[in-house]
């Protein structure tokens, strides 16, 4: 299974013409183009669900919300989609975005964890942050991800917590993502349906991680 061209020369298209006009008059082939996406989605969910237990996919809107954007473009030049996993036991949910012009990529992660389970995690890190460590050297998920998390972080250290700590910059996080990018000639490729597998293998360790500090307290003793 591969992305075919005509996704990528369809989204290249809508970009250039994002207009409410010219997409009616394409309708008809933004539903096979779609068609063919969430073709390609349930493929991805398919390899997840070999090794991992997924509750839903959503594949998100094409159409923007432009009430509150000063940007008016109706429309989204991608195709993006996210798989939740299953039960409150298992933490953590993938993505991938599918966008011509060397903007495609997935991650993985936690976005905006609330703030009971920031602060959770926080509290692990401040007691002992050698796990996060670990994981963030080890050698597959820098080979896929770099051996850092992107999202927002604060300046200073959150409230509460030493700004002199030793992991002050894994504390200073408002959420942990992993990414990685493609080129389009990579999304084309007869290996992008694998590659994707092979990347989120590569972050199954850390949502294990992840899911067993956030259904314990810090004295191991579960919560759910």
């Amino acid at each position: 299974m591969q992305v075919e061209k005509s996704t990528l020369q369809f989204l290249k298209a809508l970009k250039e013409n994002n207009n409410r006009e010219w997409f009616t008059e394409q309708k008809t082939t933004f539903v096979e183009v779609q068609n063919k996406a969430k073709d390609f989605y349930g493929h991805i969910r398919a390899d997840l669900e070999l090794d991992d237990s997924i509750d839903k996919f959503k594949l998100f809107r094409i159409y923007r919300d432009v009430r509150f954007s000063k940007d008016k473009t109706p429309y989204q030049p991608h195709f993006a989609g996210s798989f939740s996993r299953k039960g409150n036991h298992l933490r953590g949910g993938y993505y991938l975005r599918i966008r011509p012009g060397g903007e495609s990529f997935l991650a993985g992660g936690f976005w905006e964890p609330n703030k009971e389970d920031l602060l959770r995690i926080r509290k692990e890190i401040e007691m002992d942050a050698s796990e996060f460590r670990a994981i963030l050297n080890n050698p597959e998920f820098v080979k896929n991800f770099g051996n850092k998390f992107e999202g927002a972080e604060l300046k200073s250290a959150p409230r509460g917590f030493d700004k002199n700590h030793p992991d002050i910059d894994l504390l200073r996080k408002k959420g942990f993502i992993a990414v990685r990018n493609f080129t389009d000639k990579e999304v084309l490729s007869k290996d992008f349906l694998s590659e994707i597998n092979t990347s989120y293998k590569a972050l199954r360790p850390f949502f294990d991680f992840m899911s067993e500090i956030l259904t314990t307290n810090l004295n191991g003793e579960s919560l759910i």
